[in-house]
């Protein structure tokens, strides 16, 4: 991979926040998570969101990368205006992305595509601002493992193009890996290190997960969906429906989350195309300074390099985000630096000073202690006793205490 491709999504990595959604009227529900889905016989549907059009969009904006290297479009008229367009305008449309999966249109698809367009709108502006990054890493991957393009669009639903976002139940990154599929698929996590949220390996992990479920499956709609919920859940769906292995047909089935997740995925295909006929405008990005890797195979702390080399500390949070305490674990096994391609050369000329930089401090675990063994040992007496649990004690209530008359007034303990 070329560097200004690598630096193109490494400036992004140091959010820490996700996005959410604006207060632009729609029809959709109050209920942040869910909507409501009435079928043609009256019945009523409650289908959760995906976790990832739940987040917060404010603290992103003010984070170091988003304001270096994102801005508003002003020759862009962004009206908060969503368009009405008939069924037939988003079936035809929808038939005419260039993809190979399938893009179906219904009512729960149009509910997502009137969340993105509506109240995720400048959600949606960030995401087509901040996929000037990312896209064409996924792109790169997926075309590694001869896969379907339009999955560039998994990430929009599972982490809203956020590399550090971590899920309810522990799912991380862009491409939302739990920690045993990510070592399963070769991803480092340790204490230290997190490869989920590197862009470039977990692109490729994921696009060798995918392929794997296809290789199961065999139906895109049924590989997405077994992203999200996992294969098991996928085979017992199948299962509960005497073998129909078509998504919508085992979609009552499916956990309620996972039966918004296509309809999910087909949405943000949509308005990634035809955002400009909802009248969004993509935040702008400017193309930051080339990078360059540097291996180093001592421990070195961040606040090292930031202070010796005179580098940003968020910058090199952003170019690194693997690394979850800004320790760099090279004594381990050799470990890449990215650092700006302009300060290479000062690090490697300077590296003594970078490993010697407030090592005590920032390195503080020590390799060798000496046990104490001039100081006096105490032994403490054990008081307590042990009483023959009974049968109502077992019960969790209180056995009584029979006590023996002494003829003696005892005096009551406080």
């Amino acid at each position: 991979m070329n560097k200004k491709l690598w630096m193109l999504l490494a400036m992004m990595f140091a959010t820490t926040s996700m996005l959410a959604q604006v207060n632009t009227e729609d029809d959709e529900t109050n209920d942040e998570d869910e909507i409501t889905v009435t079928d043609q016989k009256g019945h009523q549907e409650v289908i959760e969101f995906p976790e990832a059009m739940t987040y917060d969009l404010d603290s992103l904006l003010n984070l170091y990368m988003s304001k270096t290297y994102l801005d508003e479009d002003g020759d862009c008229n962004m009206r908060d205006i969503n368009p009405v367009y008939t069924k037939e305008d988003y079936i035809n449309r929808l038939s005419r992305l260039p993809n190979v999966m399938e893009m179906v249109h219904n009512d729960v698809v149009q509910k997502f595509i009137d969340r993105y367009s509506g109240r995720l709108r400048h959600s949606i502006s960030y995401m087509l601002g901040a996929s000037n990054f990312y896209i064409p890493i996924f792109e790169e991957a997926l075309e590694t493992y001869q896969l379907p393009l339009e999955l560039k669009y998994l990430p929009i639903i599972e982490s809203a193009l956020n590399p550090t976002a971590v899920s309810r139940v522990g799912a991380t990154g862009l491409w939302q890996f739990m920690i045993g599929t990510g070592k399963q698929y070769g991803l480092q996590v340790n204490s230290l290190v997190d490869e989920r949220r590197d862009p470039v390996k977990s692109s490729y992990a994921a696009a060798r997960y995918l392929k794997d479920l296809y290789k199961v499956f065999g139906d895109w709609n049924l590989v997405i969906a077994a992203y999200n919920c996992g294969p098991e859940n996928i085979n017992k769906a199948i299962h509960r429906s005497n073998g129909e292995k078509d998504y919508w047909k085992i979609y009552p089935y499916l956990p309620k989350e996972t039966r918004g997740y296509v309809p999910a995925f087909i949405a943000a295909n949509y308005i990634m195309t035809y955002y400009s006929q909802h009248n969004i405008c993509p935040m702008t990005t400017r193309l930051p300074a080339k990078t360059d890797t540097v291996m180093v195979n001592r421990n070195v702390h961040m606040e090292q390099v930031a202070a010796v080399v005179g580098i940003n500390i968020d910058l090199l949070r952003s170019l690194n985000p693997m690394y979850r305490r800004d320790v760099i674990p090279g004594a381990t096994e050799p470990m890449p630096l990215r650092l700006p391609q302009s300060e290479v050369g000062k690090f490697i000329d300077m590296a003594d000073s970078v490993y010697n930089y407030k090592a005590d401090e920032l390195l503080s675990k020590r390799s060798e202690v000496e046990i104490k063994e001039d100081a006096p040992t105490y032994y403490r007496k054990s008081t307590r006793t042990y009483k023959k649990k009974t049968t109502r004690a077992k019960r969790g209530r209180r056995a009584p205490v029979k006590r023996r008359s002494t003829g003696r007034r005892t005096r009551r303990r406080r």
